[in-house]
């Protein structure tokens, strides 16, 4: 599906959702019982580098400012930050990580962060953008991957054939969105065939500042031990046996 096609599925009541020459998303979407939800994103595979993170962590912070319980929804297809000497040299790492932190910020004050994939998603950009919201969404199609395989290649020094061999079996090492949806990464795939604003109000619903992924993961056996580590952290660091 096209943007302006999820858009309106979204949205069938209405929105003012822009699409910048850079491909940053913005805006306000009218919600299946007319109340608003605010949208950012990235489209059209953009890269996502410093001067794009700015104007996205200022509409969720704006957000906030405003009060009230206004979910973000987060639309995603970029294919990663912004491989730029110069972005790299300023800090992009704490660009990417500033968003993560505000759209935090916006979860923890009430309001529900969902995240909406339909095209790539690649690296930092994705664990900025989709990856840091409440509840992240697939739809049929997407390519979602924080590392692709010829690149986990270069940094494990493992042969690339090695991985390939890996991801038929293990989820971590295989990139996609069926993979992404096993590991528990992705919540859930939307089904095409029904209204997205249906969808869009169910999620809403399920969506909780408490992070399950780890447990999502452990029950579609596409993680098996991330929970078990996880709570023996928590309660040892609680003093708890």
């Amino acid at each position: 599906m096209t943007l302006d096609e999820i858009l309106k599925g979204l949205f069938p009541s209405g929105h003012d959702v822009k699409t910048s020459a850079a491909g940053l998303i913005t805006g306000t979407g009218k919600r299946k019982q007319g109340a608003p939800i605010a949208v950012i994103g990235v489209a059209n595979g953009a890269a996502l580098g410093t001067a794009g993170v700015l104007p996205l962590a200022q509409q969720v912070l704006q957000v906030v400012a405003k009060g009230g319980d206004t979910p973000i929804l987060v639309i995603v297809d970029t294919q990663g930050q912004l491989m730029a000497r110069r972005d790299e040299m300023i800090g992009l790492n704490e660009y990417l990580a500033h968003l993560a932190k505000c759209l935090l910020l916006a979860s923890e004050q009430g309001h529900r962060t969902i995240g909406l994939e339909y095209g790539k998603a690649a690296a930092g950009a994705f664990l900025a953008t989709a990856l840091a919201t409440d509840r992240l969404v697939g739809l049929p199609g997407a390519e979602p991957s924080v590392m692709d395989l010829p690149s986990m290649a270069r940094v494990t020094k493992l042969p690339e054939d090695k991985l390939k061999e890996l991801a038929k079996t293990t989820p971590v090492f295989a990139p996609g969105l069926d993979h992404m949806f096993q590991m528990g990464a992705v919540a859930e795939i939307w089904d095409l065939k029904k209204p997205l604003d249906e969808q869009l109000e169910q999620t809403l619903r399920n969506a909780s500042s408490t992070d399950t992924r780890d447990e999502l993961g452990a029950q579609r056996k596409g993680r098996l031990m991330t929970a078990v580590v996880a709570k023996r952290v928590i309660a040892e660091a609680t003093g708890q046996r």
